[in-house]
């Protein structure tokens, strides 16, 4: 049986960095510390302007190779918001794909318990590739043995392009405990 891989926690998270809604005219502001309880991310989010904040890792050189393993568990402190999982890698394609502006990430919503400890399995094979919050209807293949970024949001979007039900303006605060490749 393979062993859960542990990609980040408390100060494993450290050299995380936000990337809010302000680069496309937003107002929101969001900060992530890491510490040795995990990545907290502080932040208020504002509904006009763009509508998100989040939470991104460094980008992995070499990438990770997650081809043998199923799934990214998430062990959480949340608010009871839905937020996104985004995930970068590499395209087969020489990389064009992070031309396009915002870049092609694959992404999948979960929700958080409104308080203690909640655990969030997402299958690799439920991520839909999305292009700044707009499905994309390309054939393009998801690539487990290249992951070059992972990232955490709170969106006003959904995972394929509609409203976030569990979208709310205001303070936020979320801690992200870990996060382990799984078979």
């Amino acid at each position: 049986m393979l062993a859960p891989l542990l990609i980040a926690s408390g100060d494993g998270f450290s050299g995380w960095q936000p990337l809010n809604d302000t680069i496309m005219g937003g107002r929101s502001q969001g900060q992530c510390q890491a510490s040795s309880a995990g990545l907290l991310m502080d932040a208020v989010v504002e509904a006009e302007g763009g509508g998100f904040v989040s939470c991104r890792s460094p980008v992995y050189a070499p990438p990770l190779d997650l081809s043998a393993y199923g799934a990214l568990q998430l062990e959480l402190d949340g608010d009871g918001r839905r937020y996104k999982l985004a995930v970068a890698c590499r395209d087969g394609v020489a990389g064009l794909t992070e031309l396009i502006p915002g870049g092609l990430r694959w992404v999948a919503e979960f929700s958080t318990q409104s308080s203690g400890t909640s655990v969030v399995t997402i299958p690799l094979n439920r991520l839909t590739p999305s292009v700044r919050a707009t499905p994309v209807g390309l054939p393009v293949r998801f690539d487990p043995a290249g992951i070059t970024r992972l990232q955490i949001l709170h969106s006003k979007f959904g995972d394929i392009g509609g409203r976030n039900p569990g979208f709310r303006p205001g303070p936020l605060r979320l801690l992200i405990r870990s996060i382990r490749a799984v078979p």
